[in-house]
């Protein structure tokens, strides 16, 4: 037997051995929301085979085209609107937002994320107090304060000044300098030229002068959470005074804006070697 589609209004059977069509009964007025098989003459007499029509259900969309329409979905469906305003609103508790100055951000204005990576500061300002040890001058003990990259504006620019002086007094440096980055200010490293002045003074020699040289900057984790550096300088080069400066700093965030760090600086004059080590807290501002 088989079953072909037709008009929703009857259902012919098709007897072949008598070459005569019997209609069905009706089933238009007997379908109001589900389309069913109509009931057809199954005597004895019937052939084994023959060829069926069904009512098909009407579509229930009149205009195809009405599918892409403006008025598509119908005004009666309940979901049909959706009120762009609820959905813009966020319930967030006023005290976390308060506590969030990146949920305050964004509220304010969606951020431009690639332009944020790029320019936003991967590393931040500290401020650098702590013990340090001198070992080439007895293994005197002393002090150690400073304050590492002040951004001058939102500029690649910044400044730092530190100093650091022995127990006794037969050891002490201070210095200010100015790092340059070369490379955008949110990269997981970066590379700055160093100027500025400094001034060393051990029970061995003392010099003083212009301070220049390269620092080479690796961020493993972004806004200060962890850093290392190592600048290669000199102070007063070309003289008979110069002094070549080799310093490893690395930190440690263990809070929120405090930091565990170390200096360790190695100073090579034409004869004889001095050395420096440090161990500080930094405060992230």
């Amino acid at each position: 037997m088989t079953i072909l589609p037709a008009s929703a209004q009857s259902l012919t059977v098709l007897d072949r051995s008598s070459d005569k069509a019997q209609s069905c009964e009706e089933t238009n007025t007997a379908i109001a929301t589900k389309p069913m098989l109509p009931v057809c003459d199954h005597s004895s007499h019937a052939p084994a085979e023959a060829i069926i029509t069904v009512p098909l259900s009407p579509s229930p969309i009149s205009d195809p085209q009405s599918l892409s329409s403006a008025d598509w979905p119908p005004a009666g469906w309940p979901d049909a609107e959706v009120n762009l305003a609820s959905v813009q609103q966020v319930d967030v508790d006023p005290t976390i937002i308060e506590n969030s100055p990146v949920l305050q951000r964004w509220l304010e204005e969606v951020p431009n994320l690639a332009v944020d990576v790029n320019h936003d500061p991967a590393f931040r300002t500290r401020v650098r107090v702590g013990y340090a040890e001198f070992p080439s001058t007895d293994n005197t003990s002393g002090l150690y304060v400073g304050v590492q990259d002040v951004f001058v504006g939102r500029t690649p620019l910044t400044l730092s000044a530190d100093y650091a002086t022995n127990g006794r007094g037969d050891r002490q440096e201070f210095g200010v300098d100015a790092q340059y980055y070369v490379l955008p200010l949110g990269w997981y490293g970066n590379v700055a030229p160093v100027i500025g002045y400094r001034d060393i003074q051990t029970s061995a020699f003392e010099s003083s002068g212009w301070h220049l040289g390269w620092r080479v900057v690796v961020i493993p984790s972004r806004t200060g959470t962890a850093d290392l550096s190592i600048t290669q300088s000199w102070v007063a080069p070309g003289t008979d005074r110069e002094v070549g400066l080799t310093t490893f700093t690395a930190g440690y965030a263990i809070a929120e804006d405090l930091r565990i760090g170390t200096d360790i600086q190695i100073q090579n004059t034409r004869d004889r070697q001095e050395s420096r080590v440090g161990l500080l807290l930094e405060w992230m501002l």
